[in-house]
């Protein structure tokens, strides 16, 4: 089965997005939000953040993560 990309239930800050995308590619992650951080001092990383926070939907719900926040 292909894995999704969604947002993180259990490892986020703001709205899961970094969390996520580190449960995706399988890495810490800190050097996502690092990562993010850099980029949204160089230009261009908040918008991609907010554009993410809006188009990354939240896993579906199981009765394994049934505590959507």
């Amino acid at each position: 089965m292909a894995r999704k990309l969604y947002r993180s239930l259990e490892d986020r800050r703001i709205a899961g997005i970094c969390g996520g995308l580190a449960e995706y590619f399988d890495i810490d992650p800190t050097i996502v939000r690092l990562i993010a951080v850099i980029l949204a001092f160089t230009g261009g990383g908040i918008l991609i953040y907010l554009v993410a926070w809006l188009i990354i939907p939240y896993p579906p719900v199981t009765h394994q993560n049934n505590h959507v926040s």
